[in-house]
């Protein structure tokens, strides 16, 4: 894996429907060393934990050349691959999605998400809207020369409440997730989704391989093995445990 390229499509052949690539989310160089060390095949910041460690709330309120300086610095920090976390692509135009990613590609990124909800509201974009800007993306990546894995992520399971969730959902997220890939989408990824049956239902019919994240209440591992999930992310999980043991540990050199 000595060129971006190379890293990109190693990256993608890690994505095998039963078989999952994990990604232990990291925030900055001092934690993607860690996690390269314990043996990750990959490392994905989560913008969540990002911003968090640099001061600011979620939603694109970090600025994005400080986000792209953060990732510069965690790629200069190990050889792995790294996928970035773009939320909405930094931009009210698919044109604007496409500068944000040539700028994570000059970065050194082989990887992005691109979530289809508005940051300032969470509420889910018109599926049609998100495919251009998925398209104007992946042509972004294609004037670069790198096959960059776009993981599409669909926050229609963050629209309501785990034990209202239901086929319905699925059957949007599905139909979704065919627009996306139609756009040049790599991945489809469900935060939020955690239902066994429901995962399957996305597993057998999603043009894409399914990316979920673990929280409480998913599925353990070896049964998101059988059901053919091919990515688990951790989301802003690794960053929320790091701060909970400082301040436990900080309690207790002060008590």
């Amino acid at each position: 894996m000595t060129t971006q390229h190379d890293r990109a499509v190693h990256f993608h052949a890690l994505h095998q429907p039963g078989d999952p690539l994990v990604l232990f989310n990291v925030w900055d160089p001092g934690s993607a060393k860690a996690v390269a060390a314990a043996g990750a095949a990959a490392l994905a910041t989560g913008s969540w934990s990002v911003a968090a460690a640099n001061g600011f709330d979620d939603g694109e309120r970090m600025p994005l050349a400080l986000a792209l300086d953060n990732l510069r610095r965690i790629v200069a920090a190990s050889t792995l691959p790294v996928t970035v976390d773009l939320e909405s692509g930094y931009g009210e135009t698919p044109e604007q999605v496409a500068a944000t990613v040539s700028a994570a590609l000059d970065a050194g990124a082989i990887g992005c998400n691109l979530e289809d909800s508005f940051p300032e509201s969470g509420a889910l974009r018109d599926a049609a809207d998100q495919a251009q800007r998925l398209a104007q993306a992946r042509k972004a990546a294609d004037t670069a020369g790198i096959a960059l894995f776009i993981n599409a992520r669909s926050d229609v399971f963050f629209q309501k409440p785990g034990e209202a969730h239901d086929e319905g959902m699925v059957d949007e997220a599905l139909d979704r997730a065919r627009a996306y890939a139609a756009a040049g989408a790599s991945g489809l990824f469900l935060p939020g989704l955690s239902d066994e049956r429901l995962i399957a239902r996305a597993v057998q019919g999603s043009p894409l391989p399914v990316n979920v994240m673990a929280m409480p209440g998913t599925p353990p591992m070896a049964r998101l093995r059988e059901l053919g999930v091919a990515r688990v992310s951790h989301g802003p999980g690794p960053y929320r445990g790091a701060m909970q043991w400082l301040q436990d540990a900080a309690r207790d050199a002060m008590a």
